[in-house]
């Protein structure tokens, strides 16, 4: 196999396996063919911030940090984490910050977190937070209240036209996404983002990650509804 140093690292992979299976004489599964792999990642709870309330909690003029670079590019958790106080002064300490800052703050729970602060949470998309619950956080340097934006997140996948094109899909269609292995599940409702920037991505949160036994050798399958 010949590749340049133009050829996409996707490119490669995709070529690499389909010989695999050819050298193993096996059928190549659809999947496989996908002009990008597929990656499901669990998205623990964590909370997207202003830049006024990253100041609120920081300091002014406070920049975040950078913890580690998420898989869409240009996003990263940070390494500040802040206290939220929910209802009867219940706390989750060290939640997690995601960059960069954004028009509007949000913070995202799995349904176990929000039944231990005491929250009825609605499952939402992310930024369609008008009517949810609000929260207060605390940092090192101050209170900031939030009057709305504490959601469960609905899940969800990234994707570029390409993928689109592959499955079949446009943005804001749903999916379905399969698990195999030992506690096999099948996710419905799997809302499709299509940008020209995003990478091949399912979001799940935590406790959808533990029903099925989520692990970084979980097999996975996206099918269109």
């Amino acid at each position: 196999m010949d590749f340049t140093g133009d050829t996409p690292r996707s490119a490669i992979e995709r070529i690499v396996r389909e010989a695999v299976y050819k050298q193993l004489h096996l059928p190549v599964p659809r999947r496989q063919l996908a002009p990008n792999p597929l990656v499901v990642n669990v998205s623990a709870r964590h909370v997207h911030l202003t830049r006024e309330a990253v100041e609120a909690l920081f300091g002014k003029g406070y920049e975040l940090s950078v913890h580690k670079w998420l898989y869409q590019e240009g996003f990263f958790a940070a390494k500040e984490s802040v206290t939220l106080i929910g209802p009867r002064s219940r706390v989750i300490s060290n939640l997690r910050i995601l960059g960069p800052c954004r028009p509007e703050n949000q913070v995202e729970l799995a349904l176990t977190d929000a039944r231990a602060l005491g929250f009825d949470v609605p499952l939402r998309n992310s930024g369609d937070i008008k009517g949810t619950p609000g929260c207060m956080l605390m940092g090192p340097a101050g209170f900031y209240e939030m009057d709305c934006g504490v959601i469960r997140a609905a899940r969800h996948v990234h994707m570029g036209p390409s993928d689109a094109q592959f499955y079949g899909v446009k943005d804001k269609d749903f999916m379905k996404l399969r698990v195999l292995g030992e506690n096999p599940i099948v996710f419905e409702k799997v809302l499709c983002r299509v940008g020209e920037k995003l990478r091949l991505e399912v979001h799940i949160d935590t406790d959808e990650g533990n029903a099925c036994d989520m692990g970084p050798h979980s097999v996975c399958e996206l099918v269109k509804s």
